[in-house]
């Protein structure tokens, strides 16, 4: 792309040098931008409405009466409470602690040590004593 002047060597019409830099200034102004935008519309985003709530005429629930435990210790042997019982008298000991309130929570406690059948070989026998609200017991992880 070069024009023939008289006979001599091959001119370019136009001698540009390529700009390696990039540049930024479109990129500043459209951040400054945004930046303004965001900071305009952020508190607009966080208006509190006032609202005037109804009252609750309803009794608070009662506090939570004594948990009741169920133990499985490392050798196997179940507790009920502080009582020692075995799995097939386990039902009936839990009626009488419970009063026969199948809606009462239990808290299923085991060792680290027992296996998981021992665990599910409890808790079915609970379920099918008509107790379905069966919580496992964990102790709290403490952070080094």
């Amino acid at each position: 792309m070069g024009i023939q002047l008289s006979s001599g060597p091959l001119v370019k019409r136009h001698s540009y040098q390529q700009n390696a830099e990039m540049n930024i200034t479109p990129f500043v102004d459209v951040m400054l931008v945004l930046l303004i935008i965001f900071m305009v519309a952020a508190p607009l985003a966080t208006v509190d409405v006032p609202v005037d709530l109804p009252s609750n005429a309803a009794t608070p629930s009662p506090p939570a009466e004594e948990p009741i435990y169920v133990s499985v210790q490392a050798d196997g042997k179940l507790f009920v409470q502080e009582q020692a019982t075995s799995l097939a008298e386990l039902p009936t000991l839990i009626t009488g602690v419970t009063a026969g309130a199948k809606e009462t929570r239990l808290f299923l406690r085991g060792d680290q040590a027992v296996d998981y059948g021992t665990l599910m070989r409890v808790m079915n026998s609970l379920q099918k004593a008509g107790y379905t609200r069966i919580s496992l017991v964990a102790s709290e992880e403490l952070e080094p």
